[in-house]
């Protein structure tokens, strides 16, 4: 049997961990065809046991390092 994976979609703030409900930036797909999202926290926290059972980790929580300029710049 072949499996063919289809590239996931960007995660969205409207993605939640299913573990606590924070924005999800891990999606994890299970062999079972399944999906797990996972906060940053989480996604590190369960990290061993999800390689154990993952065919694919969508990782984006590099997303949180990056910093946006202020919005408000009142320059004089």
């Amino acid at each position: 049997m072949t499996t063919v994976l289809t590239p996931a979609s960007p995660l969205t703030a409207a993605d939640r961990c299913d573990r606590c409900g924070a924005q999800a930036y891990l999606r994890v797909v299970l062999a079972s065809g399944g999906e797990l999202l996972f906060c940053a926290h989480h996604g590190r926290k369960f990290e061993p046991e999800l390689k154990k059972i993952a065919v694919d980790i969508q990782d984006e929580s590099g997303r949180l390092a990056t910093t946006a300029a202020p919005a408000n710049t009142d320059e004089r």
